[in-house]
């Protein structure tokens, strides 16, 4: 029995007792478990979660108490346990059409697998065809619609639709929950084999009462070692002032407090010039890793494991915890209207 199926055999036992859950989901290239977080939130039971980076799955062990399975690449679809929703926050990947065209060209048919063979969304797609899940969820950075001229985005929905399911999309800035701009795309997808024609989803939700401002967010007191050294700072101001000159906007960020910040990203940890925050008689600091945290909307008793440069690169990756919160309790509500429809 190989490393994944190990994993996959300790998933099922683990979750052998499911009948008291409201419905169930998997978690792929599933990070540090933000979805996972949101979902569970709504009533959820995770039955499989797949990440292979080793800290991301030393950081999801140590505060959902499982090690994701490995490369999703090594799973076999069959393998992994029935499921309502399926989760993804997939990387994108070039997709190439050099081989459709020609295909066309010929005069033969493409499948969605030749479209898509080779990329990470494929491994989706092939869970997809098997498991054949009532609904999922993917997340991606907002100019997935536009990269490679929107043929990218035009073989996804493409692959979707000839999968059978009616798909739906909306970019959201995750500053109406947190106080980052931060905006990602959502494809949600339910199985129209299932559901026929009577499927009606949007993204509409209501906003928080009280929206917090970046300051919200900050410890008091900070440790001297997230101030920048006069070295770093220094270059930062210069690297600023050529690009102005320029008439660039390169440059590092100092937020308003009382607003919202930049989007946190994987590169934070380098020298965290995107989201700079002021200090009196002192050079600006960094975040902390738990401001990174409070900034993707993770709860104060989530675990941060790992080194400040991984933990930055985690929350970098991750999603705003109660956007997608949101966006699930939309997923859960329309799946119920459909079932109870039937």
């Amino acid at each position: 029995m190989s490393k994944s199926q190990m994993q996959i055999s300790l998933f099922k036992n683990h979750h052998k007792f499911l009948d008291e859950r409201k419905f169930t989901f998997i978690d792929l290239f599933a990070g540090i478990g933000g979805m996972r977080l949101a979902f569970s939130n709504c009533g959820g039971e995770c039955v499989f979660s797949c990440e292979q980076d080793k800290n991301c799955q030393k950081t999801y062990r140590d505060n959902f108490g499982e090690v994701p399975a490995g490369d999703i690449r090594e799973i076999k679809a069959s393998d992994i346990p029935n499921h309502d929703i399926l989760l993804a926050g997939f990387p994108c990947q070039p997709f190439s059409i050099a081989g459709v065209s020609k295909k066309n060209s010929l005069g033969k048919e493409t499948g969605f697998l030749d479209k898509t063979q080779g990329t990470l969304f494929f491994e989706i797609v092939r869970i997809l065809e098997v498991k054949r899940p009532k609904a999922f969820m993917l997340e991606n950075v907002k100019n997935l619609k536009s990269h490679d001229g929107g043929r990218t985005w035009q073989i996804i929905t493409a692959t979707l639709n000839d999968l059978g399911y009616t798909i739906f999309s909306a970019v959201i800035d995750g500053k109406i929950f947190v106080p980052q701009h931060r905006e990602r795309i959502f494809i949600v997808g339910f199985d129209s084999e299932r559901y026929k024609n009577f499927i009606n989803f949007n993204f509409d939700f209501e906003p928080p009462e009280k929206i917090p401002v970046l300051k919200d967010i900050l410890e008091n007191p900070v440790d001297d070692r997230y101030t920048l050294s006069d070295k770093l700072w220094n270059y930062l101001q210069m690297y600023a002032d050529k690009h102005k000159a320029k008439g660039n906007g390169f440059g590092f960020g100092l937020p308003d407090l009382n607003g919202v910040s930049r989007t946190l990203s994987a590169r934070y940890y380098k020298d965290g010039s995107e989201i700079l925050i002021r200090q009196d008689k002192k050079n600006p600091r960094r975040l902390t890793p738990r401001e990174c945290a409070r900034l993707q909307g993770f709860p104060e008793n989530y675990k941060i494991v790992v080194s400040d440069t991984n933990a930055y690169k985690q929350f970098g990756n991750s999603v705003v915890v109660p956007l997608v919160t949101a966006v699930a309790k939309n997923i859960i509500e329309t799946l119920q209207d459909l079932e109870s429809a039937k």
